[in-house]
């Protein structure tokens, strides 16, 4: 086998250990599953590339038992947040950085008037590591310090790159690392939910945002008066964004400085571990947006240049530098690298009980031009030798490792290009999630929405855009996320109110333009969570139809927070008709809970009519009818489904919900059998325009019990 492509692999490994790694590689070999079969049989198209996926499994497998050769397993080896950084020993405190290209580093802060002085003076050991001893005397909780790193023909103050606390002076701007040693550290109360065969209802969530100040939200803020909403609401996935330390707010979390630091404008260390303790005493599990896909540029902040070194972290040529972020991106070649990014998923996941991720910019990972000059047209593109292959085996190795530290985690892709395998098994040729994001849903809806009459919208062409996924994944089904509510951009009922949000919402008011809003929104949220997907997504406050866009405060803007909140005023003021989305959309959660769609389902369609614009599937023993037309109520309207008496479970239409209260829910509808050649029964029941009903079927044992 060393003759062949596998040659290319042993090649990355031996680093001047021959004997080590060709050992590592048969082992590898010896345990991985070699047949791709799942991911090809049921995709034959992928068949022209079975020898790619079959290399890349090997690569993983080997880059796997290279990195555990010593320790045993991937959770054992990424522990580098155990061993590097700040830490309180018995004996003393014990800092440690990685840092090959410095000559010397100084620790320097409010302890020693930010001076470099010998006590304080690291010390070289190997593989570019130092160290540094001191007595407890020497620091205590809440100071503040930096590091002095020198280099040839060079020096620069930074922040260590394994603080678990930064923090931000109200009055220079300027961060610093801070020692985090209460007296009395964090105690948990409650278990993690057990919810790993339960389909992810996820509320997404900004904290700093979410308060309705002008101002940035804390998290004990959200504990105390979001986090009673969410739990109302009925969702059971709670995703946090921008947990991770970053020096510019307006970036919405995305460009990363101090990836083991919470960042302190929402509040200490503390205050997060008690709302995600909370959140689980409720029945939520807590998920995290973690940026792996790049990093801050920033030098002092970040680590840009961490040692002096632009290729310490980062790759040192063309590639370093992400051409449309702003930002700098990881060498996934590098084992120290994959060490420092696997301990950051280890250390979320057990010092604040994580329990999965989001994983950000996975197309930029996976392609050497980010994705961005490509229109994955065919297959040919997924495998033409333009994939960052060290970046794929990261991945891989990512879920792996999450699911040794916790087998029930979960873990979402954020990719839009249509990797095949994103969410299969490693061993299967894949990457490993168990989602993927549907971001190309969001993305028919603004098209629709902009481009296409109500009169013109088909639904074929809806239905298939909303179920149209790949057979071995499972996907994350949403209308519109925070991307969708970005400045420049409008959410969905933005889009379909438009000027009158501002006038039309009080009760007294009269809008038939408000009127198709509402009818829409809500119809547009029901189909995406029926047809698409395995979970379902909601960015906090969209489910009220919240009106505004979001602009973090920048110097555009004069730094107004007036759009970086949420007015949750609007949805609990009665007077109002936001509270009719908010209702609507807690009867639409609770009944895919209770009726366990997502976990066991999948939809199956019996009825399309483009002209009549009539969609009608079954989901499960639910049957939901759509009537987009706009003007065209159909009474007596005949819908293909399996046999059996029907009741109305819920409706769009209800005047509880803002509807006319056209569809008479005191009715028992029944599918008589066809006078045709067909097995199909027909069910004929009044479909009001732009109204959408779910009924549930209750079986009868025969077709005279129809009667």
């Amino acid at each position: 086998c060393l003759k062949d492509r596998s040659l290319l692999i042993v090649n990355d490994c031996l680093e001047g250990e021959h004997n080590a790694a060709i050992g590592v590689f048969l082992q590898a070999l010896n345990r991985i599953k070699m047949n791709t079969s799942s991911i090809i049989v049921k995709d034959p198209w992928l068949s022209p590339f079975s020898e790619v996926i079959r290399r890349r499994m090997e690569q993983i497998a080997v880059k796997k038992q290279q990195l555990i050769s010593q320790s045993g397993s991937l959770s054992k080896f990424a522990l580098g947040h155990l061993y590097f950084g700040c830490h309180k020993t018995a004996d003393c405190w014990v800092f440690r950085e990685w840092a090959p290209n410095a000559a010397e580093i100084f620790l320097i802060g409010t302890f020693n008037n930010w001076t470099e002085n010998k006590l304080f003076r690291f010390k070289k050991g190997l593989n570019g590591t130092w160290e540094l001893k001191l007595p407890h005397s020497s620091i205590g909780h809440s100071d503040i310090y930096k590091l002095s790193m020198h280099w040839k023909n060079g020096s620069g103050e930074r922040i260590p790159a394994w603080a678990k606390r930064v923090v931000q002076d109200p009055d220079t701007l300027i961060f610093n690392a801070q020692i985090w040693d209460p007296d009395n550290p964090y105690m948990w109360n409650n278990k993690t939910p057990q919810l790993k065969d339960v389909a992810p209802l996820i509320y997404e969530v900004h904290v700093g945002m979410a308060t309705e100040e002008y101002k940035i939200g804390t998290w004990d803020e959200f504990r105390q008066k979001v986090l009673p909403r969410i739990i109302k609401a009925g969702y059971n996935t709670l995703q946090l964004m921008a947990v991770q330390e970053h020096p510019y707010y307006g970036s919405f979390g995305y460009h990363v400085s101090g990836f083991f630091a919470a960042s302190s404008r929402f509040g200490d260390p503390d205050s997060l571990k008690k709302l995600i303790d909370e959140a689980h005493g409720k029945g939520l599990r807590v998920i995290m947006d973690i940026v792996h896909s790049h990093a801050v540029k920033n030098e002092v902040e970040g680590i840009g240049r961490y040692d002096g070194s632009p290729s310490q972290f980062f790759h040192g040529d063309i590639r370093r530098e992400h051409v449309a972020w702003d930002s700098l991106c990881f060498n996934y070649g590098k084992n120290e690298v994959i060490h420092f990014l696997l301990s950051n998923i280890h250390f979320w996941m057990t010092e604040y009980r994580f329990d999965g991720f989001r994983f950000d910019g996975i197309t930029s990972m996976l392609y050497y031009d980010h994705g961005l000059n490509r229109d994955f047209i065919n297959y040919e593109m997924y495998f033409d030798g333009q994939q960052d292959e060290d970046a794929i085996t990261y991945l891989a190795l990512a879920n792996e490792l999450i699911r040794e530290i916790n087998p029930d985690a979960i873990t979402i892709a954020e990719e839009m290009s249509g990797y095949p395998g994103v969410a299969a098994q490693t061993e299967d040729g894949g990457l490993g999630f168990n989602y993927r994001m549907a971001m190309g849903t969001p993305d028919y809806w603004i098209k629709i929405i902009k481009e296409i009459p109500d009169e013109k919208w088909n639904v074929d062409e809806l239905y298939y855009e909303l179920t149209n996924k790949r057979i071995e994944e499972k996907t994350i089904a949403y209308a519109e996320s925070h991307d969708q509510a970005l400045v420049g951009d409008k959410t969905i009922i933005f889009r379909l109110i438009e000027r009158e949000m501002y006038y039309s919402m009080s009760k007294d008011s009269q809008s038939i333009q408000v009127d198709r809003g509402l009818a829409l929104h809500k119809m547009i949220r029901l189909v995406t969570i029926a047809a698409a997907g395995n979970g379902y997504l909601n960015f906090m406050g969209n489910e009220f139809g919240h009106p505004e866009w979001i602009d973090f405060p920048r110097e555009g803007n004069n730094w107004s927070y007036q759009y970086a909140r949420r007015q949750w005023n609007l949805v609990d003021n009665t007077d109002l008709k936001y509270h009719y989305l908010s209702d609507f959309d807690r009867e639409m959660i609770d009944m895919f809970k209770k009726y366990q769609l997502l976990e066991k389902y999948c939809p199956i369609r019996k009825h399309v009519n483009t002209r009549d614009q009539i969609l009608a599937f079954e989901r499960g023993e639910l049957l939901f009818i759509f009537n987009f037309n706009p003007v065209k109520s159909f009474p007596g309207y005949g819908i293909r489904c399996s046999a059996g008496k029907y009741a109305v479970i819920l409706d769009t239409d209800a005047s509880r919900f803002g509807g006319q209260e056209r569809v008479d829910t005191g009715l028992t509808y029944r599918a008589l059998p066809e006078k045709t050649f067909t097995p199909d029964y027909m069910l004929k029941i009044y479909i009001p325009a732009r109204t959408a009903i779910v009924l549930k079927k209750e079986k009868v044992k025969r077709v005279h019990d129809l009667i």
